[in-house]
């Protein structure tokens, strides 16, 4: 009679903690929709990772990689996936669906591993990626009847524009193109190198938000911040950059990314969840839809090759011919 392995699975400590960065990072959209209201979004984001960057910078020694490497990460990420995902919620789309759409990431990445590094995208990513790009044309399609309307910053959760989904998008590219370069950049102190990559985004950010909002816009959102306001903002770069990226990291350096990332679909669970909760955004049949078949690809693309290989080795070898 043969045996083949159990399934791996975190222990229990890990997978709270796991848990506890899936909910950090879910509900965070719904803080950053509050500081919105108050606070340009591009200057929201450049103080985030001033945060991030000045005090960690000292107690942190720079990783071992180039500084046009860090660069690389550090601009796509600030400029990119945090400066267009928070110009998009600052009116043009719910923080519900930003914490989905910026999840196809996962599919930008394997784009540009094909091209990159040549890789092939099998039968099963084929299927993946079809799924959640009928999601994405569920919500285009729900949305196309607000293209050209001028919906003003702060209008409301509700509100979701096929302008905003585009910026989400694009904030998912970025995020992918960051994830291409993380990945060339060996083993690292993840920690480190995002708060050393933090650096580039700081001068980009701040000019951009100086164009297009202008300094009395800036100044008038640090005056008009009270306690509540700077906890809020001092959590992204505390709660969701540092203490959720070095858990994440620090959980798939000790166990497989197939026992770690699918914990990652429970993002946008958590911020739907709560931006229906505490923001009343509704949950339309079409937002709900689309969000399905989003997250079913992405489960379906992670979640495979461990359902595959689980069979195989379920799979009586017969013994050799006497």
């Amino acid at each position: 009679m043969s045996s083949h392995p159990a399934p791996y699975a975190l222990p229990l400590s890990h997978l709270l903690l796991a848990l506890l960065v899936a909910v950090i990072w879910g509900t965070n959209f719904v803080v950053v929709k509050i500081v919105l209201e108050t606070w340009p979004p591009l200057f929201f984001v450049f103080v985030r990772f001033l945060i991030c960057f000045l005090p960690m910078a000292f107690f942190l020694k720079r990783p071992a990689v180039p500084w046009i490497n860090l660069a690389a990460y550090g601009i796509p990420i600030g400029c990119g996936q945090f400066g267009l995902g928070f110009m998009a919620m600052d009116g043009h789309i719910s923080p519900g669906l930003v914490s989905v759409v910026l999840q196809t990431q996962a599919f930008f990445t394997i784009f540009l591993a094909m091209y990159f590094d040549a890789e092939r995208l099998r039968r099963y990513q084929w299927a993946a990626l079809s799924l959640a790009a009928l999601g994405i044309g569920v919500m285009a399609y729900s949305t196309w009847g607000n293209v050209g309307k001028d919906v003003a910053p702060g209008s409301g959760a509700g509100v979701t524009t096929a302008f905003g989904l585009g910026l989400a998008l694009l904030a998912a590219m970025c995020w992918s193109m960051a994830n291409t370069v993380a990945k060339r950049s060996g083993r690292v102190n993840m920690l480190a190198y995002v708060v050393w990559a933090s650096a580039f985004s700081l001068p980009p950010l701040l000019a951009l938000s100086f164009i297009f909002k202008g300094a009395p816009a800036m100044l008038s959102a640090v005056q008009n911040t009270g306690p509540g306001l700077w906890a809020a903002i001092a959590w992204q770069a505390v709660g969701a950059t540092m203490f959720g990226f070095a858990v994440w990291g620090w959980l798939l350096a000790r166990h497989p990314a197939t026992a770690v990332a699918p914990l990652s679909l429970l993002v946008p669970v958590f911020g739907l969840a709560t931006s229906a909760f505490f923001l009343a955004e509704p949950l339309q049949s079409w937002k709900l839809s689309a969000t399905g078949l989003i997250l079913f690809g992405l489960a379906l693309n992670m979640l495979w090759p461990r359902l595959m290989a689980k069979r195989t080795q379920s799979v009586p070898i017969a013994p050799p011919a006497t």
